[in-house]
């Protein structure tokens, strides 16, 4: 249930390169899904870049706090995809393990049950896969909680504007399926999409939700299927993401646009998917052509092995990139001060400036990605240079 990792890289050059002041250990704690439903998009997005962040903070010399500088060691745990498992580990991270950095949850659903008790911890929350709506009211309730990912409503309508640039042009129609899973994320976005689409002139055909961890959703395809949709939408995580495609192929589902949720910015989508990957669209994006992206991936796989996705993951690294850059601003691990200053202050990081307005970073992200020429490409963003143009999708074949 619990592991612990130490990045140590080239101490001796590194110690060399730093000011003479005292080497500490500092300990990090971590807890995300690495069984149940949503281990898969947090092997992607999440643990990942917790590698890569400690890896960085150590390659530098470590975490300058008042002078002193700190070694990052990282305490993980699994807390199974259960929301009772994540508010467990982190008390156990700060009771028991001493951790004095406690990186946010993975999901919106553990996000928003952890809170509380990071709340209550008085820790500093900068979420990185979290979207909600629920922001204006989690920092009433929460001051210490950010929300990086922004809400529901701007992901809506960036789908909505999407989707009504290929009607305009005469690619689809105005029949819609629509599809969630049932727990936080998919609901609020389920809940602010259908009338934002209906506001735009779409009659939605087909609508149904299922079960987080569904193993069988053929059922779904087959009824959206013969509700003969011009388009097809599912707010969905990883697992269904992928299911959800294999039975639209299966199904030979003819829309002109297509769009599944979380995962589909992930490059195992497309290895699984190939060409038939394209046109697609999904949740998020990047700026792919972008330098600091491009500089991002290539550390990404060099450290960890694996390329980033197109979405979460560099907003993943950002979030820690926020709290380390706030802690050294303070000089000290005073958690209000902390949270004072991340309020106050923006932020680079690797996907560009990061700022908060009322604890939510609702003016600078990615709502709509497309895999275009083997690369998911953001289309549609509230403030984010680099969008390429929508394109219809052309079939399965």
């Amino acid at each position: 249930m619990k592991r612990r990792t130490f990045t140590w890289l080239a101490a001796a050059s590194i110690a060399a390169a730093v000011p003479a002041t005292a080497q500490e250990t500092l300990i990090v704690g971590a807890v995300a899904p690495k069984t149940g439903p949503l281990a898969g998009g947090a092997a992607v997005s999440y643990w990942p870049n917790v590698q890569l962040w400690v890896h960085d903070v150590n390659a530098r010399g470590g975490l300058d706090v008042g002078g002193t500088r700190y070694m990052l060691e990282v305490v993980e745990y699994d807390d199974q995809t259960n929301a009772g498992q994540t508010i467990q580990a982190v008390q156990r991270l700060v009771n028991q393990d001493g951790a004095q950095i406690v990186l946010p949850p993975y999901s919106t659903g553990l996000n928003l049950a952890a809170a509380p008790i990071y709340n209550r911890l008085g820790l500093p929350m900068v979420t990185s896969t979290a979207t909600t709506d629920k922001a204006d009211e989690l920092s009433q309730q929460f001051p210490n909680v950010f929300i990086t990912l922004g809400g529901a409503v701007p992901i809506v309508d960036g789908v909505v504007e999407a989707f009504t640039a290929l009607r305009d042009e005469g690619t689809i129609g105005n029949r819609l399926a629509m599809v969630n899973v049932a727990d936080a994320f998919g609901i609020e976005l389920m809940g602010a999409a259908k009338p934002a689409f209906e506001a735009a002139g779409f009659e939605l055909v087909y609508e149904t939700s299922y079960p987080l961890g569904s193993q069988d959703l053929s059922p779904v395809m087959k009824a959206a299927a013969a509700a003969e949709p011009d388009a097809f939408i599912a707010w969905s995580y990883p697992p269904d993401t992928f299911a959800l495609t294999e039975q639209a192929i299966v199904e030979d589902l003819q829309v002109g646009a297509f769009f599944t949720a979380v995962a589909t910015a992930f490059p195992a989508y497309y290895e699984r998917f190939g060409e038939q990957a394209e046109g697609v669209l999904g949740i998020g994006g990047v700026n792919a052509d972008g330098e600091a992206f491009q500089d991002y991936a290539a550390r990404h796989l060099e450290v960890t092995g694996a390329a980033p996705d197109y979405w979460a993951s560099a907003m993943v690294y950002s979030s820690f990139q926020v709290l380390e850059q706030s802690i050294e601003a303070v000089g000290s691990f005073d958690n209000e001060a902390i949270i004072q200053h991340i309020k106050d202050n923006s932020f680079e990081t690797v996907i560009g400036t990061l700022e908060f307005d009322e604890n939510n970073n609702n003016t600078s992200f990615w709502t709509v990605g497309q895999w275009q020429d083997g690369v998911f490409k953001g289309v549609a963003s509230t403030g984010r240079e680099g969008a390429v143009e929508v394109q219809p999708k052309d079939g399965w074949n």
